[in-house]
């Protein structure tokens, strides 16, 4: 639960309000015995009045205090009891010098105490209440004494000594000059105390607000933040250097850095203004990070040094990408490459085959069957080979995306249907569709057409001698990485066949994999690549009840 500034103020006033009553019970216990006994000796005459009334007072005064401490309890505003006990001080104060000479006695001055302990607890206001009703009593009781109306006890005199009334006017206005003074120094005291524990209160507030903020943004930074005191040890281990190095920060605080990345020992030993670093860490045995090592100075407000900050930041990830990267631009310009030679090869490809054709029917008739079977041998292999032509173009120099709005389900069953009657192993496939309902999505259809066209010809080719294919299609809203819903299309093509081969099940969309006597191993690395190109995803996995299942992964609306 949090206090807030009245909670604090009502704790400040009760423990001001048991100082009270404890320093009233033991002054008032001091300087009434002290009277006693002075009187005592000095005052045979009065020995039992004198004794009986201030014996009187000593008792009600430790009754009252016992009815402060149960008040306590049940009184919830504090002021109010702190009000009730100083002007009942005030009054007891005023009996006290009744008892003790009246105008004679030397305890004016607990006036004054009072008068410190309203202005204390309860500020001007209170001290100046305290300080009017404090004059209001005294006045009365001199004025009272000199026209004779009341005869305070314990005079040394037998007779009451005439005092003049300028003297007795003179005395009120002094001792209420006082009160009101000594209301004034102590209240304006106790204010300038609570607006510098009210100032410091919004400061300690600041600075656990800075040092919470400064905590939020050390802990939250990704780079693992370590700080070195001047002798070597550890004085602040954040998460990011946790999970770099498997090691909580309660296990690394205020210990030797050698003791726990003894590694970084040679790096911090370097004279090098700027220090940075490549270095390897071994995180555990089968894991190995790359980390780029900052070391800069940690330095007190004068300048001087008192320690380093070493800041880790994990390259592992930056170095991948960059070798990703390299990887694509390699590919990128085989991919050029591969196709000028791919376009090359077409045309002597043409000219043979037109050559053969020619040469097969100038051949002599004698031997025209052993001809048409070499001729159709040599017809076949090169429209093979203009077919792995056709798809490694394909590949490598994808088609231009055109965005336009259709019908995803409309389009998959235009390309089944082309596809059972362009296909003579088609007529042995079993086609069910179970699609949703007005799927309508932005897309390419006609680079789509490849997709399932391939997707159809690969499964169609692993039943040779016929099966099932399931196509089904449904939508998906998800998260993505920007914690945004999206709409997404999810198209699955199951077939009963003998499934993916476990060897290659990995690689089924990298070029050239294939288990086929005569496949190129192109169809499905097409695919990949249309489909991420259209913003999708495309994975292959085998079915537990045999077969394997194709599915894909597409945006609702794409741009171009």
């Amino acid at each position: 639960m949090v206090k807030t500034d009245r909670d604090y103020a009502q704790e400040e006033t009760l423990s001001r309000l048991q100082l009270l009553m404890f320093l009233r019970v033991g002054f008032v216990s001091l300087l009434l015995g002290v009277a006693i006994i002075i009187q005592v000796r000095e005052t045979k005459t009065y020995f039992g009045e004198i004794l009986n009334a201030h014996y009187f007072l000593i008792a009600l005064i430790y009754f009252l205090t016992f009815f402060y401490v149960v008040a306590l309890n049940y009184i919830k505003n504090l002021y109010k009891l702190a009000y009730l006990q100083l002007l009942l001080d005030t009054i007891f104060i005023t009996a006290i010098i009744y008892t003790t000479g009246g105008i004679e006695s030397i305890f004016s001055f607990l006036y004054l105490l009072n008068i410190i302990s309203g202005g204390t607890i309860l500020y001007r206001r209170g001290g100046t209440i305290i300080a009017s009703f404090s004059t209001i009593l005294y006045g009365a009781l001199l004025d009272l004494t000199y026209y004779g109306l009341i005869n305070p006890m314990g005079y040394r005199f037998s007779q009451l000594q005439e005092y003049q009334s300028s003297e007795i006017f003179y005395r009120i206005l002094v001792n209420a000059a006082a009160f009101y003074l000594v209301a004034f120094l102590s209240s304006f005291l106790s204010e300038q105390i609570r607006k510098s524990r009210a100032e410091l209160k919004v400061k300690q507030k600041d600075i656990a607000d800075l040092e919470m903020l400064k905590e939020n943004i050390i802990q939250s930074i990704s780079s693992g933040l370590v700080t070195l005191d001047k002798y070597g040890k550890i004085i602040v281990f954040n998460r990011g250097a946790e999970r770099i190095f498997n090691i909580n920060s309660s296990d690394a605080i205020q210990k030797d850095v050698n003791d726990i990345i003894p590694f970084i020992m040679p790096y911090l030993k370097v004279n090098n203004p700027n220090k940075f670093s490549q270095l390897s860490y071994k995180r555990s045995e089968d894991e190995q990070i790359d980390l780029l090592l900052t070391i800069s100075p940690l330095k007190e407000r004068d300048g001087s040094e008192k320690g380093e900050i070493l800041v880790f930041q994990d390259t592992t990830r930056i170095r991948e990408m960059e070798q990703e990267v390299k990887r694509m631009e390699d590919l990128a310009m085989l991919g050029e490459l591969a196709a000028g030679i791919a376009h090359e090869i077409r045309n002597p490809l043409a000219s043979i085959s037109g050559s053969i054709q020619v040469l097969n029917d100038s051949l002599s008739k004698e031997d025209v069957h052993i001809n048409q079977r070499l001729m159709g041998i040599i017809l076949r292999e090169i429209s093979r080979l203009n077919h792995l032509v056709n798809d490694f173009l394909n590949f490598a120099r994808p088609q231009k995306i055109e965005i336009e709005e259709f019908n995803l389900s409309q389009l998959i069953m235009d390309t089944l249907y082309i596809f059972q009657n362009s296909q003579s192993r088609a007529q042995y496939i079993d086609v069910k569709t179970k699609f949703f309902n007005s799927l309508k999505i932005r897309s390419d259809p006609q680079q789509l057409k490849q997709v399932f066209w391939n997707i159809f010809l690969n499964a169609c080719e692993a039943m040779p001698k016929g099966g099932v294919i399931c196509v089904s299609t449904d939508k998906l809203r998800e998260l993505n990485g920007k914690d945004e819903l999206i709409d997404s299309v999810i198209v699955k093509v199951e077939d009963n066949g003998p499934g993916i081969d476990p060897k290659i099940i990995t690689d089924i969309f990298n070029p050239f994999s294939t288990t086929k006597k005569d496949g190129s191993g192109l169809g499905l690395a097409i695919v990949k690549r249309i489909v991420e190109g259209l913003g999708g995803k495309v994975s292959g996995q085998n079915l537990a009840n045999g077969g394997a299942v194709i599915t894909i992964l597409l945006p609702l609306s794409i741009e171009t």
